[in-house]
């Protein structure tokens, strides 16, 4: 099928917009173009945006897909009145008819991020993400007590990104430990980690993919090889079983999936949304 061009049009980052956009488009097996348009909050920019995504339809013959999360009436007006896309209101399509039914008015904000500075969540969610930083790859032992989640497995199995999305996403305090030689030789977790059990949740992967993702950074290493990869997480899963710790494997599954079950799992007291 033709190729189409959607586009994200918003007065804030677009984020919102596109996020729910992809979500709706992944049910479609077409390979769509992708124009985000964010900060259109005047109407000159409205538009420039509506010349921008009226040529697109004109140059490929197809309407565009315009997927908006505009605030202000004005901006909005130039949008809906001079679009000539298929035109997709996502506050139209789901805050008006909550306002019914809530009897509330919304507050109308541009976005997630309006008014951070004001805001004590943008701030725990920033905080989480040095948190994070600081305690990645096991570099420090300091504050461990503060961890929401304690991810560990190998080195290469997915920790590092699982954990800045639970500190940028739900603003959690992860950290991550990774599982070494010496801790295989020991047969149990690193001494640090024995008192917060509940916290711990164990990352694996397919040694053959694990190869795969560490020959990347160091070809033709020991640290890289099949048989050392098959040694590593074959102790690993051995040592999760007998400390009772909850598990799954990264090999297929992506970061927003291994986040969620993650939260499932856990259950942390505190989410930030």
């Amino acid at each position: 099928m033709s190729n189409r061009t959607v586009f994200f049009v918003s007065d804030g980052t677009g984020i919102t917009a596109e996020t729910f956009g992809n979500a709706i488009l992944a049910q479609f097996e077409i390979k769509f173009r992708h124009i985000r348009l964010p900060f259109v909050d005047s109407v000159d920019k409205a538009l420039q945006a509506v010349r921008q995504i009226n040529h697109a339809g004109v140059i490929e013959g197809n309407k565009p897909i315009v997927f908006t999360t505009v605030v202000n009436t004005g901006v909005l007006e130039v949008i809906t009145s001079g679009c000539q896309g298929m035109l997709l209101d996502l506050f139209q399509t789901f805050v008006q008819p909550l306002e019914v039914e809530l009897n509330v008015k919304s507050n109308h904000r541009v976005g997630r991020f309006s008014d951070v500075s004001k805001s004590e969540e943008y701030q725990s969610r920033i905080e989480a993400i040095n948190f994070s930083l600081a305690h990645d790859d096991g570099q420090s032992n300091t504050d461990l007590e503060q961890s929401e989640v304690i991810l560990v497995g190998v080195s290469r199995s997915g920790k590092t990104p699982t954990s800045l999305y639970l500190a940028m996403q739900y603003g959690l305090k992860a950290s991550n430990y990774p599982l070494i030689p010496e801790d295989f030789e020991r047969g149990h977790l690193p001494p640090a980690l024995k008192a917060y059990h509940g916290k711990l949740f164990g990352l694996t992967i397919q040694p053959e993919r694990l190869s795969e993702i560490r020959n990347e950074r160091r070809p033709n290493s020991r640290y890289a090889s099949l048989e050392n990869c098959r040694m590593e997480v074959r102790e690993a899963e051995a040592m999760m079983r007998r400390s009772s710790i909850r598990w799954l494997s990264t090999t297929t599954k992506s970061i927003e999936e291994i986040a969620t079950t993650i939260l499932q799992e856990l259950k942390p007291e505190r989410l930030d949304y």
